[in-house]
């Protein structure tokens, strides 16, 4: 950790000394809140590191020319550090994002062109700094697909894909004009317009089978944006027909966990005096977002709107039925009913408990006396025995 709190200070030194005026250093000293002969030391490192500290005799200060940049990359160190702990940490093979690899490559290009002995302060600061991404799936084989879409959208050439899709539950063959390669949700995506739907598709990059480039041109529409395109979507599916605003009600277990994340762009929260936060949102389509509030099962409950209640009653009456549960019976209209076999099914499993437990307690008592129903009855069926 010294290590990295002498970069942080390098760092902040620099700032100071490109500031545009001279600091002595006694300036420099409160200023990092060290002492001047730490400052002597760190702006010795700077100029023994190829970092140009010059020294104003009339004004008694240090400084460094405006736009000073270190050789030869042309970055600043902040930059520089940056750059480094992103390009080596995203471009990790095993924890960073695919196919992503080169970047690491030129972190370490980076490092290695870094003066004298500040490459060995900042190196020792990458090492200390980790990010850590969700998990993914396993697209290895799935790299030339990746880099059709990338050669596709630089010549701007269609694509042609067998693709494994959700939707229609089945392969299918289109033509693909690449739009954008966005990663997103753990996974790669092309965002295209495509053939057999006649319109703006998003294709998983781990769904497609095949893929080839043909050599049919086209043109990126000059109003395609890929904000316009998901407009107001929890994630990816975007329905703007389905706009609804939703507010769902967090119990205090996780209301803090929730309201630290920036989760949409529209989120608005308001905090109620049982230490209950209102989540409020307002969303084009419920697909995405229903998935999301049943993962913090009993501590969010949905307010409004009232067909996401609805959606959200059905997984949690399915739910009991897989576990044996029977539901309790609710009088909301808007609730979807079970069929009627599901019913029955529920309520046999539900009696089936009801009877073994009744057994259990059965065996248990008649356990406790193996002889007649009380000792009293006993002698009084030896006397009329003798």
């Amino acid at each position: 950790m010294a290590s990295a709190d002498k970069v942080r200070r390098l760092l902040d030194l620099l700032d100071r000394l490109q500031s545009g005026r001279a600091h002595n250093t006694g300036e420099l000293a409160d200023f990092c809140g060290v002492s001047r002969r730490t400052v002597f030391r760190d702006l010795k490192t700077l100029q023994d590191s190829g970092v140009p500290v010059l020294y104003d005799s009339q004004k008694q200060g240090y400084w460094i020319a405006a736009g000073t940049f270190l050789p030869p990359t042309d970055l600043t160190l902040s930059e520089t550090l940056s750059l480094l702990i992103v390009a080596q940490e995203l471009g990790d093979f095993s924890r960073g994002i695919p196919f992503q690899e080169s970047a690491r490559d030129a972190a370490m290009k980076l490092l290695s062109n870094l003066p004298g002995q500040l490459r060995q302060h900042v190196g020792e600061v990458v090492e200390t700094v980790q990010i850590r991404t969700e998990a993914q799936p396993e697209l290895q084989g799935q790299r030339r697909h990746y880099e059709h879409a990338l050669q596709a959208i630089e010549r701007h050439q269609k694509m042609r894909l067998c693709y494994g899709s959700l939707a229609e539950r089945k392969e299918i063959r289109t033509l693909v004009s690449p739009y954008r390669l966005v990663f997103m949700r753990r996974c790669w995506y092309i965002i295209g317009r495509s053939s057999l739907h006649r319109a703006v598709r998003t294709f998983h990059l781990g769904r497609i089978v095949e893929s080839e480039l043909t050599d049919d041109l086209y043109e990126i529409p000059p109003r395609f944006s890929l904000k316009r395109y998901l407009g107001n979507a929890w994630h990816l599916i975007c329905n703007r027909s389905q706009r609804c605003d939703v507010v769902i009600r967090f119990q205090p277990l996780v209301a803090t966990n929730v309201s630290e994340v920036s989760w949409h762009a529209t989120q608005l929260l308001r905090w109620n005096a049982d230490g209950t936060m209102d989540f409020m949102v307002t969303v084009d389509g419920l697909q995405e977002i229903v998935w999301w509030v049943l993962g913090y099962g009993d501590q969010a409950e949905v307010l409004q709107p009232p067909e996401l209640r609805s959606m959200l009653q059905h997984h949690v009456e399915r739910m009991a039925m897989t576990y044996g549960v029977l539901p309790t019976t609710t009088t909301d209209e808007t609730s979807p009913k079970l069929p009627a076999k599901r019913k029955r099914k529920a309520r046999k499993t539900a009696s089936t408990r009801n009877s073994k437990t009744a057994k259990k307690k059965s065996r248990k008592k008649s356990a406790k006396w193996t002889g007649p129903t009380s000792p009293k009855k006993a002698r009084g069926s030896r006397r009329k025995s003798s």
